[in-house]
């Protein structure tokens, strides 16, 4: 049996189309492809089929479309497991995993290969994924993410086919997808190298004049230094150009929202490790709530970016009003190929814990990492530690953790678990062993291990020194926020906390086998 979510939902067996039922047997087992192999809570599931506006007893509705579903599909496929369901699918029988075996594979291979591979994963897309879900509002970060997938790897397809040549016939399909995303320097810079290798010079230079004066117009800003570069490649009719080899890779940056809490300088002080040596640059942004504003905050962006270009720093800056603030970092960051988005997080946030709007909106939305920074004095001298237990968003928070440590030359301390016999659990040693593995190949720097007693005050305890605490959100960010647990850490630790979310279109640090992302150094090898 195989199963399809990169387009509309579909069930083949045996080269035919199984019939799933009606819409709710659709949508139920659309979530639970979502993430196969993993369980989704009932309340989940409820609140998805019924689109928030379940029935009294829903939980015996639930049941019955799950036996539903059953019946077609076998009883061995949808499994009872706390805290609800969860479908068992191998690696050959959903077409998302074949798509990232292919992306995978693509990697590192020559560049024929790589479009071979590449273009190949394309097609296994039908249309937009899971339409089944357009209705439920939590689901929507996970079908960006993997719209974000495919997106990443159509550029990877299309870097691969300019190195091949292949100029002309690029050309109507790069149009097309600037037209679609007008503000991706990624795609507009291919377009002009795909102009220039075809003999139309002309036309893609006049794809930039076009490019620089919509993001003055829509952003106050310029366009990258990668495009700027690029624009003087073709005029100065650079022959690797014409060889048909990139001048540069897609542009990378860093996204800092200066916001009104005062800690612009612990932000970019985070910003800048995370550039150093990378090539991504900084772009400051600051939402003012009007017109009149935009003066004072151009004004003060202004300082912050002369300040940084004196350190060797490379930034951009803009300011602009807007009236969802989230939602429009969220596009800010899709459409300026940033690895991360960092901002003041609320002094309200360490109250409940609750994620309240714009930065509900922009953790919903942006297809990056996302950092939010709590105030506090950290140790200057201190290490940088992080509670690990190997989670999804923890993998992201390791891997920002260990590249500031090692911009800052100080040492990554890593919090994990002893052995509690009475509940059969050993310690945290081993995952802490594989995670400083991991560190030390890709970031270069070896760990510090500590193993802890469970909950908030062990983990207070051991950040007692700490230069900066870095976590990870919870998998459940969605419904519990922040959560009791880490609103617990960071209002009792006396150094800064910056929360991390992971991104919705990479893998971060974390092994291939276990997520489903693209990492932080396939973006830093194309930057450098």
């Amino acid at each position: 049996m195989e199963f399809r979510i990169l387009g509309p939902l579909e069930v083949v067996d045996a080269g035919r189309p199984v019939a799933l039922g009606g819409s709710k047997q659709r949508t139920l087992l659309a979530l639970l492809l979502l993430t196969p192999n993993r369980p989704v809570s009932v309340d989940r599931l409820i609140d998805a089929v019924w689109s928030g506006d379940p029935p009294a007893a829903a939980s015996n509705a639930l049941q019955y479309h799950v036996s539903q579903l059953r019946k077609v599909l076998g009883e061995a496929l949808v499994v009872t497991q706390e805290p609800g369901y969860l479908i068992r699918v191998d690696r050959d029988q959903l077409d998302l995993f074949r798509f990232e075996e292919l992306v995978g594979r693509a990697e590192g291979a020559d560049p024929d290969e790589a479009s071979r591979l590449l273009g190949e994963a394309l097609a296994l897309w039908r249309g937009e994924p899971l339409a089944e879900l357009a209705d439920d509002a939590l689901s929507q970060p996970e079908v960006q993410r993997l719209e974000a997938v495919r997106l990443a790897a159509l550029e990877r397809r299309i870097d691969a086919d300019l190195a091949l040549g292949r100029h002309a016939q690029l050309v109507p399909e790069l149009e097309a997808l600037v037209s679609q995303h007008p503000l991706h320097e990624g795609l507009v810079g291919a377009l002009m190298r795909a102009l220039y290798g075809a003999g139309r010079q002309a036309d893609a230079l006049e794809v930039y004049r076009a490019t620089r004066e919509r993001f003055d117009t829509e952003l106050g800003i310029e366009p990258s230094p990668f495009l700027r570069e690029l624009e003087r490649a073709i005029l100065q009719q650079d022959p690797q150009l014409a060889g048909g080899q990139a001048a540069d890779a897609s542009p990378r940056s860093i996204v800092v929202l200066v916001g009104e809490e005062g800690r612009i300088p612990e932000l970019l002080s985070i910003a800048e490790a995370l550039s150093a040596g990378s090539g991504r640059e900084l772009i400051l942004v600051r939402f003012a709530a009007d017109s009149r504003e935009l003066a004072a905050a151009t004004a003060s962006l202004a300082e912050q970016r002369d300040a940084l270009a004196a350190r060797g720093v490379p930034c951009r800056v803009a300011a602009y009003t807007a009236a969802e603030a989230g939602a429009e970092a969220a596009v800010l960051a899709a459409e300026q190929a940033a690895d991360i988005v960092l901002a003041e997080a609320p002094p309200e946030l360490l109250g409940d814990g609750s994620l309240e709007e714009p930065f509900a909106s922009l953790l919903e939305r942006a297809p990056c990492d996302v950092g939010l920074l709590t105030g506090g004095s950290g140790a200057a001298d201190g290490p940088v530690v992080t509670p690990f237990g190997g989670a999804e968003h923890d993998w992201s928070a390791i891997e920002l953790a260990a590249r500031v440590a090692s911009a800052l030359d100080t040492t990554l301390r890593l919090l994990g678990t002893e052995a509690d016999p009475a509940l059969g659990r050993r310690d945290a040693s081993r995952l802490l062993a594989r995670a400083s593995l991991l560190v030390q190949q890709i970031v270069g720097i070896v760990t510090e291990p500590r193993l802890i007693e469970p909950g908030d005050t062990a983990v207070v305890e051991a950040a007692a020194d700490a230069r900066l605490l870095v976590i990870g959100l919870s998998d459940r960010w969605q419904e519990e926020g922040i959560g009791a647990v880490r609103t617990a850490v960071a209002s009792g630790a006396q150094a800064p906390t910056l929360f991390v979310r992971a991104g919705l279109g990479r893998r971060g640090l974390a092994p291939s086998h276990t997520m489903t992302r693209f990492t932080w150094t396939h973006a830093a090898s194309a930057a450098q």
